[in-house]
């Protein structure tokens, strides 16, 4: 019987005998082998890398990972304080005495996203509270820029205060009324500064809308 002949590397090569059809065969089985080892080594490989951190590694950038920074646009006027004939009157609530109206011409969508506008709050007795404010439609919430002075002649920013929470079921929240009515959906401003007034002319809440 033919001795077999052992190459350096320890591979064994086949008798001289064999067939030169079984001799494709084998090579063939061979080489599948030898892609299937290397595929093994490839997956192992990648098992074992490290979990994904938060650093940039240079190569991939993890999205879910970036903060995003927010920064409010900068108010350096106020608005002209309210005309009768520019005010948009809104439903708050049945049971409150109040009647609510934002100023058309005061009303703003910022490049930051929030929803700027002129609110006032009038009385049974004709006593009027007007507000600058503002509302951010990704965090539900509102903030205070100025209210008209005691002379009811200017406004007086020492009243300002920064964004907080909406609050829900107060008697008079117009602030959440504004934000489900007419200003948000889905945590994004429903529109254009000029949509936005051209629904509340027209009465067309948002959960109007939704419905046809």
């Amino acid at each position: 019987m033919p001795s077999r002949f052992v190459p350096p590397g320890g591979r064994f090569a086949f008798r001289a005998h064999v067939s030169g059809k079984t001799q494709l065969k084998v090579n063939a089985s061979l080489a599948v082998i030898a892609a299937s080892a290397a595929a093994l080594a490839v997956l192992a490989g990648c098992s074992s890398n490290k979990t994904p951190s938060t650093q940039d590694d240079g190569v991939f950038t993890y999205l879910l990972d970036r903060k995003t920074t927010w920064a409010e646009d900068k108010i350096d006027t106020m608005p002209p304080l309210p005309q009768a004939s520019n005010l948009i009157a809104f439903n708050v609530s049945q049971n409150t005495p109040l009647t609510f109206a934002v100023d058309k011409t005061s009303l703003t969508v910022g490049n930051d996203g929030v929803v700027r506008y002129v609110i006032v709050a009038t009385s049974p007795a004709g006593a009027r509270n007007v507000n600058y404010e503002g509302i951010r439609c990704d965090t539900y919430e509102w903030r205070r820029y100025a209210s008209i002075n005691d002379d009811q002649n200017g406004w007086d920013q020492g009243s300002a205060f920064d964004f907080k929470r909406i609050e829900n079921g107060e008697l008079n929240a117009y602030q959440a009324a504004l934000y489900q009515d007419y200003f948000c959906t889905s945590k994004l401003v429903v529109g254009t500064a000029k949509q936005i007034v051209n629904n509340m002319e027209y009465k067309r809440t948002q959960s109007s809308i939704n419905l046809r």
